[in-house]
């Protein structure tokens, strides 16, 4: 495994934000949401996530991520996907990654 300095961790650009809302991805090839993702003052951001195994839509709503926000956007299935939220391939499907506990929406990852 390739090693890196922390300059290069520091450039990955990781932060806390909130789902405001989550529909299917009609087009996408894997199953996935669309969401919404409120990340404070830099504001609302969509993405996409392959985490329909795990969690129906009605329920991620209000959840906190952990999301990459410093990727230029993404076309997956005719969705321009803003931000990369982070998840672990967990048994049965995708595992979103999250706080602990409630901090402030738009907090970075250090």
């Amino acid at each position: 495994m390739e090693q890196l300095v922390f300059d290069d961790f520091l450039k990955v650009d990781m932060r806390v934000g909130r789902i405001l809302s989550a529909e299917p991805l009609p087009k996408a090839r894997i199953p996935a949401y669309k969401l919404t993702i409120d990340f404070g003052e830099l504001g609302v951001r969509k993405s996409s996530a392959r985490v329909t195994n795990l969690y129906a839509a009605a329920e991620l709503p209000g959840r906190q991520v952990i999301a990459v926000v410093n990727f230029p956007p993404k076309r997956i299935a005719g969705f321009l996907s803003e931000v990369l939220v982070l998840g672990l391939d967990g048994e049965g499907g995708g595992v979103l990654l999250a706080p602990e506990r409630e901090v402030a929406l738009g907090q970075r990852v250090y």
